[in-house]
């Protein structure tokens, strides 16, 4: 297993993965097949960032691919991973609106708001959105601040997303800082300090960046790629990543370009990828399809 990184913006981080630590998974076969009980699926969607696509869609491309995704899951809700903030450096993080710089370390500002337009149509269209940040060097629970105080009062918005990988990511290129549990403790009751019912997630594909114990009601997403098969793919989500947090709600990244081999020969390959896990998974677990690959499975235009 591995995690490839493609990114057209200002850096571009090469993961050497002969140094990567090692994991213990438990290859057990899996029969490919792709059922249609999906309730499991709470949130079914995309994730979208400034550099995965291009031309950026406008709001209603991003209801008709979010929309498109999630019905093909009962009863799941239309969801998206909206990235907010995004590594300008490899200790500066970017956040699409205006601020004072100056009286924040390691976070630069945009001179309009890049968001503000969409989490409206969202608001109208009844998209939901976990806002996210790359976090480099800032502190995050100021960007928890900056990020929560600017767009809460949008009725989409449901919770705050920390990607691990990129948590002081210049102290470990590729990889990241792991979250201890007072980190995710911290940062998940500043969240909460702003709506109580928001829900906090952490990503990265190697679960010792996680939190060794602090759970709450934490969502745990993994954005693994390169793993060469779909068996391959099911059994690290599935028995690396899901049972290992268990009963918490996990989620996962799919649809990167290093998995196209496999993934492109499948008939719909979103509804099959999340079919297959939302049959084998106990707890909930949702789903997103990536940006850099989305119009390449899901419609962006009527």
């Amino acid at each position: 297993m591995k995690k490839l990184i493609s990114k057209t913006c200002l850096i571009i981080i090469l993961c050497i993965i002969a140094c990567s630590p090692k994991k213990s998974i438990e290859y057990i076969p899996i029969e490919q097949d792709f059922p249609d009980a999906t309730g499991n699926i709470p949130f079914a969607g995309v994730r979208s960032s400034s550099y995965g696509i291009s031309p950026f869609p406008n709001a209603q491309g991003w209801e008709i691919a979010i929309t498109t995704m999630s019905g093909y899951f009962t009863e799941s809700i239309p969801c998206a991973i909206w990235i907010v903030g995004e590594m300008a450096s490899s200790t500066d993080c970017r956040l699409f609106f205006p601020g004072d710089a100056a009286n924040h370390e390691h976070i630069v500002f945009t001179d309009t708001d890049r968001h503000e337009p969409y989490l409206d149509y969202f608001d109208q269209a009844g998209i939901k959105v976990f806002l996210q940040v790359e976090p480099a060097n800032a502190n995050i629970t100021e960007l928890i601040n900056l990020v929560l105080n600017r767009y809460k009062h949008h009725s989409c918005v449901i919770g705050f997303g920390i990607d691990v990988e990129w948590h002081r990511e210049a102290e470990r290129a590729g990889w990241g800082i792991p979250a201890t549990d007072a980190m995710a403790q911290s940062w998940n009751e500043a969240v909460k300090a702003h709506n109580a019912h928001y829900t906090t997630f952490l990503k990265h594909w190697d679960r010792e960046w996680m939190p060794p114990t602090y759970r709450s009601d934490l969502i745990f997403i993994s954005d693994s790629q390169g793993l060469g098969t779909f068996n391959a793919m099911a059994n690290e989500f599935v028995n690396y990543w899901a049972a290992y947090f268990k009963p918490n709600h996990v989620g996962f990244q799919v649809g990167y370009g290093a998995d196209r081999p496999w993934w492109e020969a499948l008939d719909t390959p979103p509804k099959d990828i999340g079919g297959a896990l939302a049959d084998r998974i106990d707890q909930p677990c949702s789903i997103f399809w990536v940006d850099f690959t989305l119009r390449e499975v899901l419609p962006t235009s009527n």
